[in-house]
């Protein structure tokens, strides 16, 4: 096994099973009344061979005159709420309750294929639909020179894939800052790449780009990440967000998730809420409203607790 490979499975354990409760509200407030509006989302997590929804309730308040739910193309849990009731805030939020368990990946395994041996095989495996739409360029996905130059530093072509999956993670961990506020979500790839700057959005865009523009097929994965407080401090309520990471197709039918924003493979830590193409796919809530309102108000409220046997949050 190479050091890099080591290197990434030497990690703390995270792959062990959990049970999580995850809440997640969004607040709409409007300095005048809304007389209707028209959302959708995806307010229910996947059920996927990482994870198993125990429950998940949805709230809307006001109470909505419509709300339906149906499984898009890529499998995910899309709800549409109207809500025809004149009101200054709108509140779209969920609870769930769900089991997480990921394995770890088989690096050694990845390693017995390079980067374009892996292409080649997905190539002769995979459904030539499921392939083509993960691999082609789409809205936010531009496979751009700038990319394809970008990807060939890190997944040449004779490089053992699994390091390759790591040395792409880390790297675009290591080339761009963390930064709020950076970008917006039309940024496309080539500017990300001259910013050198921007959040997971971006940089879950960017891994995607690279795996593309080498004939590996990717989606991009909306969800959530438990996050730990400063030693000493209790977890703040609110204080979690949604997080957005990559996944690809590797020879033998497998999807493995690598997280570029926290420079590791993704673990049981992990819980997924959609997948598609890019960030338009996945949008958490999107619509339209009727109103005379100039100014609105965003708040996003989230909290992913692990739960303990005896029931208890930790």
């Amino acid at each position: 096994m190479t050091e890099l490979a080591q290197a990434a499975i030497s990690r703390p354990d995270h792959y062990t099973p959990r049970r999580y409760r995850v809440r997640h509200s969004t607040i709409y407030s409007y300095e005048s009344e809304v007389e209707a509006c028209y959302e959708r989302g995806f307010l229910r997590p996947l059920e996927t061979w990482s994870q198993q929804v125990v429950s998940n309730e949805v709230l809307v308040s006001p109470e909505p005159d419509v709300i339906t739910q149906h499984v898009d193309h890529f499998g995910n849990h899309s709800f549409y709420v109207e809500v025809r009731t004149p009101h200054t805030e709108l509140v779209v939020g969920k609870v769930a309750y769900v089991d997480v368990a990921w394995p770890r990946p088989n690096l050694e395994s990845l390693n017995s294929f390079t980067v374009a041996e892996a292409a080649a095989r997905v190539e002769q495996e995979a459904d030539a639909l499921e392939r083509a739409e993960f691999l082609l360029p789409s809205a936010l996905v531009d496979l751009a020179p700038e990319v394809t130059q970008y990807a060939e530093g890190i997944l040449w072509s004779d490089r053992p894939l699994g390091d390759a999956l790591v040395g792409l993670y880390s790297t675009i961990y290591r080339d761009f800052k963390y930064e709020l506020g950076a970008t917006s979500v039309r940024t496309r790839l080539p500017e990300l790449l001259k910013l050198r700057k921007g959040v997971c959005q971006d940089f879950a865009h960017l891994s995607v780009g690279c795996l593309r523009s080498v004939g590996l097929p990717a989606r991009y994965v909306s969800g959530y990440v438990e996050t730990s407080p400063p030693p000493g401090q209790p977890k703040l309520e609110g204080s979690d967000a949604s997080h957005a990471w990559t996944s690809v197709l590797v020879p033998g039918g497998e999807w493995i998730d690598i997280d570029p924003t926290n420079d590791h493979f993704a673990d049981s830590r992990y819980i997924v809420t959609a997948w598609g193409r890019d960030f338009r796919d996945v949008s958490p809530l999107k619509g339209v409203i009727y109103t005379e309102a100039k100014k609105s108000e965003l708040t996003v409220k989230v909290d992913v607790f692990r739960v303990n046997p005896d029931g208890t949050l930790s």
